[in-house]
């Protein structure tokens, strides 16, 4: 069943979206070469404790996955995209981190994730969250009032298409409010103009992630951690959105939009 929210419980998620973001922009200033994952997911506990949140991913356990996942980030690194496990490994040069991460505030959730490249970007790579970033927002100015779900989709795999990537249809976006995963899915390849209706009150989370050379995925023996089939790199971008008779409204902006680098000497910059 999906739920439309009223004006006053947006509201309220856009709290914990302005939270989630701000955290985001911190993280991605945090990587760094040297760091290790394990230090991030730390100073995340830490920040949403301190914040009165709780973590959605903390004892997820849905039907992929090896028991209970027992921490609130994702850190996916290389060619790992999505619901990579925190683990103990130092970033290098070079290395494209994606983190994502949902917690809820007084009962309501926000979900967000950004792509870095930590130290020396290769170009290649560079491109390849471009491209996460453009669809992003290709799919939230998709997201109209009276529309359809499926020209959030197209928005999305045309970008894809444009970038010369792949879409995976494996795992897309959702709905969210309440929980983390709510009805509808929301692909990210489709049809405009098709699927269901976009009314005012409707929340999502749009999650664009591409593979550099392929649209197939393979799970790593964890259970949770996903990466591209022929090991290329990968890319993830999210926002949770709100669908408002004005039109859409982004709930976990960053604070500042930076380069898609994290520099340990500069002050937290976030990809867009």
């Amino acid at each position: 069943m999906i739920e439309l929210k009223s004006a006053e419980e947006i509201g309220r998620m856009a709290v914990t979206g302005q939270f989630v973001g701000e955290l985001l922009a911190e993280l991605s200033g945090v990587a760094a070469v040297g760091v290790n994952l394990m230090d991030l997911e730390h100073h995340a506990r830490r920040r949403i404790s301190e914040r009165g949140a709780e973590s959605c991913y903390w004892d997820y356990a849905p039907s992929f996955g090896r028991g209970p996942f027992r921490n609130v980030l994702c850190l996916s690194v290389n060619d790992a995209v999505l619901h990579g496990l925190p683990h103990d490994y130092v970033l290098r040069d070079g290395d494209l981190l994606s983190i994502d991460m949902a917690v809820g505030i007084d009962g309501w959730v926000a979900d967000s994730a950004l792509s870095v490249i930590v130290g020396t970007p290769d170009p290649a790579d560079l491109k390849l969250i471009e491209a996460t970033d453009v669809a992003l927002e290709a799919g939230i100015t998709a997201a109209q009032p009276g529309g359809r779900l499926g020209d959030i989709s197209a928005a999305i795999g045309e970008v894809a298409n444009s970038y010369g990537y792949g879409v995976n249809a494996e795992f897309g976006g959702h709905g969210i409010g309440r929980t983390m995963h709510e009805a509808p899915h929301v692909p990210n390849n489709g049809r405009a103009r098709r699927g269901m209706k976009l009314d005012p009150g409707l929340t999502i989370a749009i999650e664009p992630w591409f593979c550099r050379s392929t649209d197939k995925i393979k799970f790593d023996k964890d259970g949770w951690t996903i990466r591209s089939a022929d090991g290329s790199r990968t890319a993830h971008s999210e926002h949770t959105v709100a669908i408002t008779a004005s039109g859409p409204q982004v709930l976990t902006r960053r604070p500042t939009h930076g380069a898609t680098s994290a520099d340990p000497t500069k002050k937290p910059a976030t990809a867009s």
